[in-house]
């Protein structure tokens, strides 16, 4: 089980010196930007963190930059973007698609969120190993989920905004669920002063790993 801080050195810091030789986008303006990139142990998964430009007046940072993530390796194409807002105690997966999976870049944009990954992916090492990252507007993380993986988080905060960057469009009756507490993938959600979570009816069924596996689901 992997859980925020467990992380291999494939860090990655793009300077402002990566890009000066770019050419420019054609509107009188070169890539400059600066992100840091730390892969997992869990091969696929990304922290990404943004470099915040702040005074007194207030902060900027590019959230995305397409050039910068192919400089750093991650080749992934988005087609649409998602938000959802939650209250606290509300967990939302643990979820995945069956025939059209998504890759997801995930982020918070008010309050606090615990995002959880756990590889499905059947020829993978890591298969049925989970990492949790908390991800919150402060500390403007994102997490990158590959294809292959089940998805889910839990709200700390009084509400939270969640944002984020799918590979693929979402398809009718495409999405399974994997339940929140399997005990055999064994989540170790940060549940204290909240209690029981609030589930949709949904999720509520979610079968576990192993109802999957006696009904042929083919991770």
């Amino acid at each position: 089980m992997y859980r925020q801080g467990d992380s291999r050195v494939v860090r990655r810091s793009l300077k402002m010196e990566d890009f000066k030789n770019n050419e420019s986008n054609g509107k009188g303006l070169t890539n400059m930007g600066q992100i840091q990139v730390t892969g997992l142990k869990i091969p696929g998964l990304y922290i990404i963190e943004p470099t915040v430009h702040g005074d007194s007046r207030g902060y900027f940072m590019e959230t995305y930059n397409q050039n910068e993530m192919h400089h750093a390796g991650l080749s992934m194409v988005f087609v649409q973007d998602n938000q959802s807002l939650s209250k606290k105690g509300v967990l939302r997966g643990l979820h995945y698609q069956k025939h059209f999976p998504q890759g997801k870049l995930v982020r918070v944009i008010r309050g606090a969120v615990y995002d959880v990954a756990v590889d499905l992916r059947k020829d993978s090492p890591t298969f049925t190993q989970w990492y949790g990252v908390e991800l919150t507007a402060e500390n403007k993380k994102q997490f990158y989920i590959p294809e292959g993986f089940a998805h889910g988080f839990a709200v700390l905060s009084d509400e939270a905004e969640f944002c984020y960057k799918v590979t693929d469009f979402w398809h009718p009756n495409d999405e399974g669920g994997l339940l929140w507490n399997d005990p055999d993938i064994g989540v170790e959600w940060p549940l204290d002063g909240i209690g029981t979570p609030l589930l949709s009816d949904k999720d509520q069924v979610n079968p576990t790993f192993r109802e999957l596996q006696k009904l042929g689901f083919s991770f």
